[in-house]
């Protein structure tokens, strides 16, 4: 009997593919049972063979039918398969939709295979995805500090604020103007022009100070040899998706 978990890949990059099917080929969990590089092959083989999925990984960006799109047919079909959609953290017009859909997991891209396969164990063992609130503030501090953000700057404390906020809600990222600042500035009692400055420049002072190795690690895509820094969105995105993905982990 296969107890494996039959999964559907939506993905056009040639080199994901191979590499998301090379990577579970030996797994005993996962099983990558069907693969489509276009949206409207994707959506007609996820629908057909609905009763015969486990999880869907899906692509936000895709040739023929874009991922929105097949999700929104998800819905009206009332499929019971997960689904975990893969997306750039820049596509902030993807994210800004996306909880109107049954969605178990955002993925930011560039993603490293371990951290799929432990968002997959997440996804389908709800008990180790629960939320360490005794957990998360502390190692939120210790990141902070490695990253060299100073404490005494009110960037520091917004930066803070922001991460558990995403944390828990991964959607709001999308809205970062409309929704995050404006959380944040109605809890310190300021504005969110101010809040997305405070931010900002708690960035900039971390570029210069914070661990290298560890910034590398964490922003393998945005650290470069001039250390260009990353958005606000995007620092605190990478870093709420990795304690996320390390307090599953850590729960174990």
């Amino acid at each position: 009997m296969n107890n494996k978990i039959r999964t559907l890949l939506i993905e056009d990059d040639e080199k994901i593919v191979n590499e998301v099917k090379k990577y579970f080929s030996s797994s005993t969990a996962v099983e990558i049972s069907r693969v489509e590089k276009d949206g409207e092959s994707g959506l007609k083989t996820a629908i057909e063979n609905m009763n015969n999925l486990d999880l869907v990984i899906l692509d936000s960006l895709l040739p023929n039918r874009d991922g929105l799109s097949i999700l929104n047919e998800f819905k009206n079909a009332n499929t019971k398969f997960k689904v975990i959609l893969t997306s750039s953290i820049k596509n902030t017009t993807v994210l800004n939709n996306l909880e109107k859909y049954d969605i178990d997991y955002v993925l930011l891209k560039p993603y490293k295979l371990d951290d799929l396969s432990n968002v997959i164990e997440m996804v389908f063992n709800t008990a180790l995805a629960s939320n360490n609130k005794n957990a998360l503030e502390p190692r939120i501090t210790k990141m902070l500090h490695s990253l060299g953000v100073p404490s005494h700057i009110k960037g520091y404390q917004y930066i803070r604020e922001s991460i558990m906020l995403i944390y828990n809600n991964p959607y709001i990222i999308g809205g970062i103007t409309k929704e995050l600042y404006p959380e944040v500035a109605s809890r310190y009692k300021t504005t969110s022009s101010r809040v997305e400055r405070a931010i900002r420049h708690a960035i900039e002072v971390s570029w210069n100070r914070g661990d290298y190795e560890y910034m590398e690690e964490l922003f393998g895509h945005s650290v470069d040899y001039d250390r260009a820094k990353p958005t606000n969105s995007e620092f605190i995105a990478t870093v709420a998706d990795k304690l996320r993905l390390d307090l599953n982990i850590f729960a174990r």
